[in-house]
Parts: structure tokens; C-alpha cells; sequence
């Protein structure tokens, strides 16, 4: 399939959304609600050691990808977020390009311009941060190896 053959996933939503994206190397699952474009992040669990995989609105800093631990605005942050915390060494899929990064949470320096970038494709992430008094973290995904 071409990229002008994308399908709009926005029904689609966890377990089924990550199933989906991989059966079709991101065909069907890419391209989501509102303009959005999603990938896949694959972390260790920080208790169970297994992988866990996350399709998550993302955007770009140069060559990094960058993805919010929004969690909807929740007090808490999402699972995939505390497990990279604790073990940086991640599992990204954009389409079908499969690779390995380094996981890191933005400067306090970087964090606004990055915001920004991550609110142009999903303007709610300034309506979550106002639900919670943790600042939500953005994620800045480098390509290792």
C-alpha cells in the first residue's frame, strides 16, 4: 500500500489498535483521530520484564520522535511511562520501520518548543495538562544503532 492508501484508524483503540498496526506495518492504524498520526512503543516492564506495546500520538524534533505521557490529564502517569523511566532502551514501529531508541524525558529548556510541536497535532493535550498538577512529561524517542 501506498501512503495515499492509509486508513483511518480512529475506531481503533488499544490491544486491537497495536494488533492492527503491526498486521498492516501501520496501513490501518497510522493515522488516527483528528489528523493525528500514531506510532508504537514497545517498553520492558518495569515489574514483569515482558514487553508492552502502546500506539501513541506522535510528533517530530529533527530526527527524534516525540510522544506525551499525557495519560488523559490523569494524576498519575501512564504505565509505558514509568517502565522507559526505569529502562530507557525501547522498541519503536513508524509504518513499517521497525528500530531501537533511547528514551528520554524533555529538558525543562527543550519542553516548551517540544510541547508546542506535540499540541499542533493534538491540541487536548493543553486541556489534559490543566486536569492535573504533575507536568506531563514529553518524550523525546532517539534512534540508537
Amino acid at each position: 500500500m501506498s501512503d495515499t492508501t492509509r486508513q483511518d484508524a480512529s475506531a481503533l483503540h488499544g490491544p486491537e489498535h497495536v494488533r492492527v498496526y503491526r498486521e498492516t506495518d501501520g496501513q490501518y492504524g497510522h493515522d488516527w483521530r483528528k489528523g493525528s498520526s500514531v506510532l508504537l512503543l514497545t517498553t520492558n516492564g518495569r515489574r514483569s520484564g515482558e514487553p508492552r506495546t502502546n500506539a501513541l500520538i506522535y510528533g517530530r524534533s529533527g530526527d527524534d520522535y516525540l510522544v506525551v505521557g499525557s495519560r488523559g490529564g490523569s494524576a498519575t502517569a501512564p504505565g509505558w511511562y514509568l517502565n522507559l523511566r526505569d529502562n530507557p532502551e525501547v522498541e519503536v514501529q513508524v509504518l513499517a520501520d521497525r528500530f531501537q531508541a533511547r528514551a528520554r524525558t524533555a529538558t525543562a529548556d527543550e519542553r516548551p518548543a517540544l510541547w508546542a510541536e506535540m499540541v499542533s497535532h493534538w491540541p487536548d493535550y493543553d486541556a489534559y495538562q490543566t486536569r492535573t498538577s504533575r507536568e506531563i512529561p514529553v518524550v523525546v524517542l532517539e534512534r540508537t544503532g
